[in-house]
C-alpha cells in the first residue's frame, strides 16, 4: 500500500499482511469461511501458506481480521459521506451514507465476505467480530446523522435487504416480485 496516511512507510510485513486481507476478501467472498483454504489465499496472495501463518495464527483470526478490514472500510466510507450530505439533518445525512453504501458494493466481495461471516457467526470468534462491525456501525451511524432509533433500525433494515437483493443478484431479474423488493433500493 505505500505510506500511510501519516507519511509512515509501511513494513514489508504490513504491506503483506494488507495484501493478504484484500485478497482474502475475494476468496472467503466467493466460497466463505468454511469453503476457503489458506492454501487458496495464500497462493492469490502470492506468498507461501507458512508466511500467512506468521501474518496471522490461523484461518479464523484471518477471517475475524477480513471483517475488521471491512468494517473499517464501511466506516471511512460513511464518514466521506456524512462530510458530504447535502445538509445535516438526519434524514440527508442518512441518504448520503445510504447511497455511499451502495456505491460502495458495487463490487460485491465486500458485501459477500460479510454475508458469509454472518453465516459462519456460530464460530465465537466469528459471531463476535461480525456483532463487533455491527455495533460500531451503528453507533457510528447514531454519531454522525442524529437520527432516532427507528429511523437507524429502518436505514439497516434497508441495508439488509440491499445485501440479500444484490448477493442473490435479484437486480438481474425482470418479474414482478424483483421489481416489489427492489422498489426504492439504491443499487449501482
Amino acid at each position: 500500500m505505500g505510506s500511510s496516511s501519516t507519511g509512515r512507510r509501511l513494513s514489508t510485513a504490513d504491506e503483506r499482511r494488507e495484501t493478504v486481507l484484500r485478497t482474502a476478501i475475494g476468496a472467503f467472498a466467493a466460497r466463505g469461511y468454511y469453503g476457503t483454504t489458506t492454501t487458496e489465499v495464500a497462493k492469490a496472495a502470492g506468498i507461501s501458506q507458512a508466511y500467512v501463518y506468521r501474518l496471522f495464527p490461523d484461518k479464523e483470526a484471518l477471517f475475524v481480521a477480513v471483517i475488521e478490514h471491512c468494517s473499517l472500510r464501511i466506516r471511512e466510507v460513511f464518514a466521506d459521506a456524512a462530510a458530504a450530505a447535502n445538509g445535516s439533518d438526519p434524514a440527508a445525512v442518512l441518504h448520503a451514507l445510504g447511497g455511499a453504501y451502495a456505491r460502495l458494493i458495487v463490487d460485491k466481495d465486500l458485501l459477500l465476505v460479510l454475508t458469509q461471516a454472518k453465516c459462519a457467526a456460530s464460530e465465537p470468534a466469528i459471531g463476535a467480530a461480525i456483532r463487533d462491525t455491527y455495533a460500531k456501525e451503528v453507533e457510528y451511524v447514531r454519531a454522525v446523522s442524529g437520527a432516532d432509533d427507528a429511523a437507524i433500525q429502518n436505514f439497516f433494515a434497508r441495508g439488509l435487504l440491499c445485501n440479500a437483493l444484490i448477493a442473490m443478484g435479484v437486480d438481474q431479474v425482470d418479474a414482478p416480485w424483483a421489481r416489489t423488493l427492489l422498489a426504492g433500493i439504491r443499487h449501482y
